[in-house]
């Protein structure tokens, strides 16, 4: 694997087996021109293109780790396996599989850079957002996300699984950055109760990351793109209610 440069990279997460839209936040980081990419998980499971996204990760010379579903992928049989790692698992090779088996669950970058899909600690946990009672996404307070931080001696924090983008800037300076999505603006859980995440666009999403002196600096990178075959691709794998969210970003 060629250096990673920490002075400007692109963070990528939560792809979910959108090709096309993957395709898309790689032409917009070609663009300007940026070498370093990191991909923090979930990158197959999804009722789209699994087989597509794996092809195109597996030809990128960049650091990746493991998300929940990938982990589920390749923990899971397949007959307990949610509908949508059924999808993405029915179009894998051994290869692909291997690979997710391969992927570390947390990454150091750098001395100053660690990557995480949800938490230092759990690839299932959100880390600057809760679920209330009653099913609203919110803020965590500060001394909760600091909490899920310690012990962490890196001045940036990645994470995501949320496909929320989010930056917070902890007490002591550090800084936690979570992407957003690139391939699925919207979704449905269960856990810790029924609740509904999504993000109002279908753009594709990443952030762009810049080491200055004065500090992280970072922005979010909404690109679009036609979501339209990979709404046929999921409406022929039987979630037809995949359709509003790549086209809007709205659950409905």
């Amino acid at each position: 694997m060629k250096d990673f440069d920490q002075t400007c990279f692109a963070v990528i997460s939560d792809i979910h087996s959108n090709s096309d839209a993957l395709k898309a936040v790689f032409e917009d980081i070609s663009d300007q021109g940026i070498e370093s990419i990191v991909n923090l998980g979930d990158h197959l499971s999804g009722p789209m293109a699994a087989r597509e996204t794996a092809e195109l990760l597996l030809a990128r010379d960049m650091p990746s780790i493991r998300g929940n579903h990938d982990r589920w992928l390749v923990e899971n049989r397949r007959e307990d396996m949610t509908s949508i790692d059924r999808v993405a698992f029915d179009q894998l090779d051994e290869h692909h599989l291997n690979w997710l088996r391969d992927l570390p669950p947390a990454l150091w970058l750098t001395d100053a850079v660690f990557a995480c899909h949800g938490t230092p600690n759990s690839d299932t946990t959100y880390w600057m957002e809760k679920v209330s009672s009653g099913g609203e996404i919110v803020l965590r307070e500060r001394d909760e996300i600091s909490g899920e931080a310690s012990g962490i001696n890196a001045s940036l924090l990645l994470c995501g699984h949320t496909h929320l983008p989010r930056r917070v800037d902890l007490p002591d300076g550090r800084v936690i950055l979570n992407p957003g999505s690139v391939g699925c603006p919207g979704y449905i859980d269960d856990v810790p109760v029924h609740h509904v995440v999504q993000t109002g666009t279908n753009a594709a999403c990443y952030a762009v990351v810049r080491k200055t002196a004065d500090g992280w600096a970072t922005a979010f990178r909404y690109v679009p793109y036609d979501p339209s075959r990979m709404i046929e691709l999921a409406k022929a794998a039987n979630h037809p209610n995949w359709e509003a969210r790549l086209a809007t970003g709205w659950v409905v």
